[in-house]
């Protein structure tokens, strides 16, 4: 079983944000797998089914960024899954606006969704996707600029990162990690 987990904050204030691009993932993944996101428990909102010849749950924690790993280890301890087994996506200020990368570890980098994960799984080696988001231009506040939202110029580089990032979690229900990442980190 692989758990397929977006960061994201709930509410409608906060669709569509540069800070809830993992959670726009997990919604193509249900698009893309037929999977519907109709169960509400573990502090989440989730879906469960098959792909590529696997049982996956896709998780969007609804626990706000900063205490997103409180519902991913619920899921995890509930279902018995291994950190092996998970992949979290989430947005990078330090990458360019639509770009994507796959690490297996590493720090949080000062993301907080990042840092709560790591804190509840015990481990910084899980596998994710980070997708770029740039940092803020002209003296903005970080706050202010993840909370915000995409300007029409750089919509389409994001949904074009989404739909890669959607792929490359596709791709991992058939290859390793490692040989998924050496084909969508080039």
């Amino acid at each position: 079983m692989k758990l397929f987990v977006g960061l994201g904050n709930p509410g409608r204030q906060y669709d569509k944000t540069r800070h809830n691009i993992g959670f726009e993932v997990i919604d193509e993944l249900a698009k893309k797998f037929n999977i519907p996101l109709d169960q509400a428990k573990h502090k989440g909102i989730y879906g469960i089914g098959h792909a590529g010849g696997e049982k996956v749950i896709l998780l969007k924690p609804l626990t706000y960024m900063n205490l997103s790993g409180e519902s991913i280890r619920a899921v995890m301890d509930y279902y018995d899954i291994d950190t092996e087994d998970l992949v979290v996506v989430y947005d990078d200020l330090d990458m360019p606006t639509g770009k994507i990368r796959l690490r297996q570890k590493g720090s949080a980098g000062g993301h907080n969704g990042i840092k709560s994960t790591i804190a509840h799984t015990g481990t910084q080696e899980f596998n994710r996707i980070r997708v770029g988001i740039s940092r803020p231009q002209n003296g903005m506040a970080v706050t202010d600029w993840v909370l915000g939202r995409f300007t029409t110029e750089e919509q389409g580089k994001m949904a074009e990162a989404v739909v890669k990032a959607a792929d490359a979690c596709e791709a991992w229900l058939k290859k390793p990690f490692l040989e998924v990442m050496n084909t969508f980190n080039q």
